[in-house]
């Protein structure tokens, strides 16, 4: 799971390479050659690797037995992976009554709640973000500045599409994670709670954006999560991916979230997870 989250971390900022050296073994056939390129990807293989050249040269048709073990082996492990996934078709999920508790528009966070404006005011755009980061520094919560012009079109998305799914990576496969917008607040939920619980579902993590210090450019963010649900690196996950579909800069994501939206029985949750898992490659 961290090599998916911190990829997609990474993803948001500069592109991140990693070059790994393997060694070069021979091989006698194509099926071998397939069978060696998909062993070197495994993390390990550098470590195994002479004793797989050995059994390669001295028993190769023990080696293909072992390797054709291992893949099928993979495969079970596969469909286990995806076993516990919720396989129903999403339109109930869409446009729910209350599905979470709403906020009324009187009601919504404040900035001035939480942080000291006029200490602001006479900063610039670049000074402000350093003094929200460093503020959020010693703090459990996920924070981040939102250029103006970003947020506008994340807003537009946010009203267009309230209610969408983001898959968190666990230790057995995936957990879906639905979120609905209200205002400039985004509320996410899992979604067996939802389903078992409906507008009585508890929140895992709960998105603001603060708009008060808009004229300088930027809208200032911070998001609080349950840490009996999630971890600061998992609500970092959630954070990310919904950025990136409602951003509207990737047209792929951008069809899912409309898929979702307007035609939900011809959505697939599967597009969602190699989604995120072709972050990670």
């Amino acid at each position: 799971m961290a090599k998916v989250l911190t990829a997609l971390t990474r993803s948001i900022g500069r592109p991140y390479y990693v070059t790994i050296s393997l060694r070069c073994l021979k091989t006698s056939s194509p099926k071998m050659d397939k069978a060696l390129e998909n062993l070197k990807t495994n993390p390990y293989y550098e470590k195994y690797a002479a004793r797989i050249a050995d059994l390669q040269k001295t028993s190769p048709e023990e080696f293909m037995q072992r390797v054709e073990l291992q893949q099928q082996s993979k495969e079970e492990e596969k469909k286990k992976k995806f076993a516990s996934v919720d396989t129903r078709q999403f339109s109930s999920v869409l446009n729910p009554k209350q599905a979470l508790e709403e906020v009324s528009d009187a009601n919504e966070k404040k900035l001035s709640d939480i942080f000291k404006i006029e200490l602001v005011k006479d900063k610039d755009a670049k000074e402000i973000q350093q003094i929200w980061e460093e503020y959020h520094k010693s703090k459990e919560v996920i924070s981040a500045t939102i250029p103006k012009d970003t947020y506008c079109s994340l807003q537009q998305q946010m009203q267009q599409c309230p209610t969408f799914l983001f898959p968190l990576p666990r230790s057995q496969g995936y957990e879906f994670i639905m979120c609905q917008s209200h205002g400039h607040t985004v509320h996410f939920t899992p979604l067996l709670a939802y389903q078992v619980h409906k507008e009585n579902a508890p929140e895992c993590l709960t998105i603001v954006h603060y708009t008060e210090l808009a004229d300088k450019g930027l809208i200032l963010m911070r998001g609080e999560f349950d840490k009996n649900v999630l971890d600061g690196q998992e609500a970092q996950c959630l954070a990310n991916q919904f950025q990136m579909y409602y951003s509207g800069k990737d047209s792929t994501k951008l069809q899912l979230l409309n898929t979702f939206t307007k035609n939900p029985d011809t959505f697939k949750h599967m597009d969602l997870i190699a989604q995120l898992e072709n972050i990670g490659l």
